[in-house]
């Protein structure tokens, strides 16, 4: 089996890390293969934000987990609620993919970019996970307002985003694949 092949197969979701901060080198590797993804019609319509510094991940988690209590659905409030609840599971990089509004492909691109994200990242052996928390919370103003502060663009929706970091953990199985779900036309 070739090595391409190999990563996309051996690549789990890490929901506990080690606070060893990932190299520069290493992020910008990962952010060079998010600008390589494809995208609807070549527009590039993404942006991404990366935080690294606890403090600034601090004020964010804590205005989110606020929105969270406030929510209608119960399993938010019941997140929001638990001190311990760390919505980015405290890994020490974060990447937050955000589309313009009026690009035609917009979650689709940034969720290919994730992707790309994830398998370099799994290549270089930095564990990784997809968190989707601020596609729910990332209009609510008071996120918004960290968001546009850390850099994300104030016309842009967040899509989904990125923890990155060493995983504290033997990585964990893959789930059994469901059966079933293939057609194959000739």
């Amino acid at each position: 089996m070739n090595e391409v092949i190999q990563n996309i197969l051996t690549r789990r979701s890490v929901r506990s890390f080690k606070e060893e901060q990932i190299s520069d080198e290493n992020l910008n590797i990962l952010l060079e293969v998010a600008k390589y993804a494809p995208s609807g019609m070549g527009r590039q319509g993404w942006h991404f934000t990366v935080v690294q510094n606890k403090d600034k991940m601090e004020k964010l988690i804590s205005i989110i987990k606020e929105q969270m209590l406030n929510s209608s659905e119960e399993r938010f409030k019941k997140m929001g609620g638990n001190p311990d609840f760390n919505p980015f599971y405290n890994a020490p990089t974060v990447i937050i993919t955000a589309y313009d509004k009026t690009a035609a492909t917009i979650e689709a691109d940034c969720a290919v970019a994730l992707e790309n994200i994830f398998l370099a990242a799994h290549s270089l052996h930095i564990s990784s996970c997809w968190i989707h928390i601020l596609a729910y919370f990332g209009n609510d103003p008071k996120v918004r307002s960290v968001l546009t502060e850390f850099g994300v663009p104030e016309d842009y929706v967040v899509s989904g985003s990125a923890v990155l970091g060493y995983n504290n953990n033997p990585l964990p199985d893959a789930a059994p694949r469901k059966e079933g779900i293939v057609n194959i036309v000739k």
